[in-house]
Order: C-alpha cells, then sequence, then structure tokens
C-alpha cells in the first residue's frame, strides 16, 4: 500500500475549510437573518447584526480563498477561532449542545490544516 502524502492531505483540508467558509460567508453576506439571534446573544442588536454581517460575510469568503491557494498560519488560526466561537454561541443562544457538537467539522478541519502546516515546517526544518 502506497503512503499518504502529507501535500495530499493538506490540499483535502485546505479544499474542506474553503467550502466551509465560502458557503458560510455567502450565507452571511446575502443577510441569513436566522443567523441574528447568535450576534444578539453576543450583545449587538438587529440594526447592527444586519449591517455587520455583510462584513462577516466578506471576510469569510477573503480568508476562504485565500488559505485555498496559501494558507498561512495565523489566518487557519483565526479560522479555528472563528468557527469553534460561532459554533459555541448556538447552546448559548438557547440551542441544545447538539447544535455545537454537529458542528465540531467546522472548527475541526482548520485545527487539523494547522497541524499538517506545522508539521510541515518541522519536517523542513530537520
Amino acid at each position: 500500500m502506497k503512503s499518504i502524502n502529507i501535500k495530499s492531505i493538506e490540499y483535502i483540508l485546505r479544499v474542506a475549510v474553503f467550502l466551509t467558509f465560502f458557503g458560510h460567508g455567502y450565507l452571511a453576506l446575502i443577510g441569513n437573518v436566522s443567523w441574528l439571534v447568535y450576534l444578539e446573544t453576543v450583545g449587538f442588536s438587529i440594526e447592527t447584526g444586519m449591517k455587520i454581517m455583510p462584513v462577516i460575510g466578506v471576510l469569510d469568503i477573503l480568508i476562504a480563498m485565500v488559505v485555498l491557494f496559501k494558507p498561512y498560519k495565523y489566518i487557519v488560526i483565526w479560522m479555528v477561532f472563528w468557527a469553534f466561537s460561532t459554533a459555541l454561541v448556538r447552546p448559548l443562544s438557547g440551542e441544545p449542545i447538539w447544535s455545537f457538537i454537529e458542528r465540531g467539522a467546522n472548527w475541526g478541519a482548520p485545527l487539523a490544516l494547522l497541524f499538517i502546516l506545522k508539521l510541515k515546517t518541522s519536517l523542513n526544518e530537520s
């Protein structure tokens, strides 16, 4: 059996992270009103939420595209933080814990990508 190439795993994770953030970014850009409750949970008014949601969407789309072509460590760290936070806000807003659990891949994929990037760096240094 052939060994699995780390570069192949990296590309799979880059595509997965891209799709997750591009998809969520698009939904935020078009103003997915069902997400306003999450913004309210962290202290934003409905009006402010409607104004910042497109900004969040553009940012998600931009970082999705960057990571697809060149995954910078600090952007990937941001993606882990952001995806974890947005998953965590769901049970904080009254949804069941399962709404957090089912979104584990949203922050798990960028976390795995971060570990692959660190592994590649350490292999290149040795």
